[in-house]
C-alpha cells in the first residue's frame, strides 16, 4: 500500500514538471550576471537573450550581481529554485572559481548547461604612452624588473585573470595583480597609466584600440582575431600554451526539469543563429560556439579539474 502512494505521488509530481515545462515560459525569466556591467560576460548575453525574448514572448530581465570572481552570483542561482525562471549566464571563470575560492556549491554538480553563447579571447591592452610597440619589448622589460609592471583583471578567478596568467606563466616574468570590480574601471586604470596592461576580452577593448587611447599587444586565440588581424596570437610569438579563450553561455540549477532545458538551449542556438545576433557577433569579434548541454555538463567537470591542476602549478590565488 505504502509502495503504491509513493507510486502514485511520483507520477503526480511528474506530471505536474511535465505541465509546466510544457507551458513554459508564462512569466518573466530573471537571469544572474556574476560580473559587472561593461565585460563581455555581461555584454555577449544581453545580445543573446534580448533575441531570445522576441522568440519566447517574455520579458528576460538581466540582473549584474558582480563580486568574488563571479562566485556571489552564482551562489544565488545554485540555491534557486530550479524551475527555469532563475538563470545564470556566466564564462568560463565558473570553473575556475573551485581552485581560488571556498564555495558554497559545487561549480559542475549544482548546474546544468542549458547553452554556450559564443567564445570571446582576449588581447593585452596597453597604454601607448607606455612605449611599448611589441610585447616581446614588454616581456624583456617585465622580466629585468621583476613585478614592476601590474595588470588588471575583473576580480580573482575571472577568465581574463586566468588568461593574463596564461601568459605571464608562458612568459616567465612577475607581475602584480590588481583585481577590479568591472571591465570598466581595469579599462579606465590601464588608458590612465596608473595598471600597466590589461587582458581584456576583445569586444570590450575594440573601440578604445580604434579610438587610439590602448594598444592591443598580443591576442590570446589560437589563430588571429578577424577584427584585429594586426595583432599576433601568443602562440605564433612562440609563448607554449599560452593561449586562451573564454566561453560564455548559460547555466540553470541542476535539479530544473530537463524538457525546460531542451526548450531553453534550442531557443539560445536559435538566437546565436539569427541574423541580428550574428552581425552583432561580427562587429565584436566574437565567435559562436554551439554545443549541446550535455556538452556543456561534461566540459564543466573537465574544466574544474585542470583549471584546478594549472592554478596550483602557477600558484594562482586570492589576493
Amino acid at each position: 500500500m505504502r509502495r503504491q502512494l509513493l507510486l502514485g505521488l511520483a507520477a503526480l509530481a511528474f506530471a505536474a514538471t511535465t505541465a509546466n515545462a510544457q507551458n513554459y515560459p508564462d512569466k518573466p525569466i530573471r537571469v544572474i550576471i556574476p560580473f559587472g556591467a561593461g565585460s563581455a560576460t555581461d555584454l555577449i548575453p544581453r545580445i543573446v537573450l534580448e533575441q531570445v525574448s522576441k522568440q519566447i514572448g517574455q520579458p528576460i530581465v538581466v540582473e549584474n550581481r558582480g563580486g568574488a570572481g563571479g562566485t556571489i552570483g552564482a551562489t544565488q542561482v545554485a540555491r534557486a529554485d530550479p524551475d527555469g525562471y532563475t538563470l545564470l549566464a556566466t564564462s568560463s571563470a565558473h570553473t575556475i572559481a573551485p581552485a581560488l575560492h571556498s564555495l558554497l556549491y559545487d561549480a559542475a554538480g549544482d548546474f546544468a548547461g542549458v547553452g554556450l553563447m559564443g567564445s570571446s579571447p582576449s588581447v593585452m591592452i596597453i597604454s601607448p604612452d607606455k612605449g611599448f610597440k611589441k610585447v616581446q619589448d614588454f616581456v624583456a622589460a617585465a622580466k629585468a624588473k621583476p613585478e614592476a609592471f601590474s595588470f588588471a583583471t575583473v576580480g580573482v578567478g575571472s577568465a581574463v585573470h586566468l588568461s593574463a596568467e596564461r601568459f605571464r606563466y608562458s612568459a616567465g616574468y612577475k607581475a602584480l595583480h590588481i583585481p577590479f570590480k568591472g571591465g570598466s574601471e581595469a579599462i579606465t586604470e590601464v588608458i590612465a597609466g596608473r595598471v600597466d596592461y590589461y587582458f581584456c576580452p576583445i569586444s570590450t577593448a575594440l573601440p578604445f584600440i580604434r579610438e587610439g587611447k590602448l594598444l592591443g599587444l598580443v591576442v590570446s586565440s589560437p589563430k588571429r582575431s578577424s577584427v584585429l588581424p594586426d595583432v599576433p596570437t601568443t602562440l605564433e610569438l612562440g609563448y607554449a600554451d599560452s593561449d586562451y579563450t573564454s566561453w560564455i553561455g548559460l547555466l540553470a540549477p541542476a535539479k530544473t526539469p530537463r524538457p525546460i532545458i531542451d526548450r531553453l538551449a534550442k531557443e539560445i542556438a536559435e538566437a546565436v543563429k539569427s541574423p541580428a545576433v550574428q552581425e552583432r557577433f561580427k562587429q565584436l569579434g566574437v565567435e559562436p560556439l554551439p554545443m549541446s548541454p550535455q556538452e556543456i555538463d561534461a566540459r564543466l567537470k573537465d574544466e574544474v579539474v585542470r583549471f584546478t591542476e594549472f592554478a596550483k602549478k602557477t600558484g594562482m590565488k586570492t589576493n
